[in-house]
């Protein structure tokens, strides 16, 4: 068995989906070969026919997000015709899943070096889009109604812990926008954001920068906001993560492949875990997912310096927050912010979370531990425990 190691990730800048963002008239396909060709370029010491397989995710699979991912933009971006790629789902967890399994194959020695990452294109690819749920779900009785909604499943969690209020949920929501408005400041996210050139009305432009991050957020304009999955509720756009297009992708190497290629590793892969709970209450999955990775570890939430958990809604932060007795303003979560902030673009998001756990692994050498966790729609929940190269003793 190899070791297994995170080398380098990047993403586009995420834009907001629909007919006003960034990226109307860019095609998924296009935005995920313009973020693999910044991260081959910016890892030119990887021969490209060194890379043994390419698995991108994307929630809905049609369309510019159809004909196996992995193989076509393997092909648009340049990759010698010899790599071979695929397509892979996990709703959310898509990234990460990708990754994960990515890393079992080089942990097992089948691969020495492949490129996992996922794309999500709201604008085109509405959640849900073209899906047609078996009518056993509802005749059976296996799923409700609110289970195929996420932002009822997330009102839900407030019912099932009252304790967590809007009010808490907002104050989240808030210094989320708030920590990625510092992190911005101090130049933490724009190395490893890709520009793209987009088309738009007035033209082509180059996009730099996350599309809707919203440093003018105040508690007051928070409480304001309409509640549009239930009347009088606790969810609101301003307490969820926007509607997003974006793309991003991470390189993996075993031990062999770093050594022969002079590679620097950001992250080591410890373990992982997926885990199933209640799909009417699918924003509970990071908590058993953490667990069962936690445990394959041989770690506690103790020896975890950082914690980057994708924000869908603030209400299923809270709730691992809860679960383990840390508090919501917690510095070790999401200390650059989170998904509130710069968007979900749903199968993409999971390597956005191991981007920026990487970049704070390099300013952190006295955290060892971090995870990346999140919640993943019909009731799951995905999370990788990541060792800090850099460590050099302290927590």
């Amino acid at each position: 068995m190899s070791d297994v190691f995170y080398i380098d990730g990047v993403r586009t800048p995420f834009a907001r989906a629909g007919a006003k963002g960034a990226y109307w008239n860019t095609r998924a396909d296009d935005l995920m070969a313009k973020a693999t060709v910044g991260l081959v370029q910016r890892n030119a010491s990887v021969p490209l026919d060194a890379i043994d397989d390419v698995a991108i995710a994307a929630t809905t699979q049609q369309g510019d997000q159809g004909l196996t991912l992995g193989r076509t933009v393997g092909l648009l971006a340049g990759l010698p015709t010899s790599v071979p790629g695929y397509a892979i789902d996990r709703m959310c967890a898509g990234a990460m899943t990708a990754v994960t399994s990515m890393g079992s194959a080089i942990g097992y020695g089948a691969y020495d070096v492949a490129l996992a990452g996922g794309v999500e294109h709201m604008g085109h690819h509405p959640m849900d889009f073209g899906a047609h749920a078996n009518p056993r779900f509802a005749a059976e009785r296996l799923l409700s109604s609110d289970a195929l909604n996420m932002g009822c499943t997330a009102e839900i969690l407030h019912d099932r812990f009252p304790h967590l209020t809007k009010e808490r949920a907002d104050a989240y929501a808030l210094n989320s926008q708030r920590k990625a408005a510092a992190a911005y400041d101090a130049g933490h996210i724009q190395p490893d954001l890709v520009p793209v050139a987009a088309a738009g009305p007035e033209g082509w432009v180059s996009v730099t920068r996350d599309e809707q991050l919203r440093p003018q957020t105040t508690l007051e304009g928070l409480a304001t906001l309409k509640t549009p999955f239930r009347d009088n509720g606790s969810v609101t756009p301003g307490n969820a993560s926007p509607l997003t297009d974006g793309a991003t992708v991470a390189l993996l190497a075993g031990a062999d492949a770093v050594s022969r290629h002079n590679l620097s590793p950001a992250m080591r892969m410890v373990s992982f875990a997926y885990a199933g709970v209640d799909p009417d209450v699918m924003g509970l999955g990071p908590v058993p997912a953490t667990q069962k990775a936690l445990a394959k570890a041989g770690l506690t939430i103790d020896d975890i310096g950082l914690i980057e958990a994708n924000e869908a809604f603030a209400i299923q932060v809270l709730t691992l927050l809860d679960f383990y007795g840390i508090a919501d303003d917690d510095a070790r979560v999401n200390p650059w912010g989170g998904a509130i902030a710069y968007g979900h673009p749903l199968a993409s998001s999971g390597v956005r979370l191991m981007i920026q756990l990487a970049a704070q692994f390099a300013q952190r050498r006295d955290v060892r531990y971090g995870i990346t966790t999140m919640c993943v729609g019909l009731g799951q929940g995905g999370t990788v425990v990541w060792e800090n190269p850099h460590y050099a003793g302290g927590n």
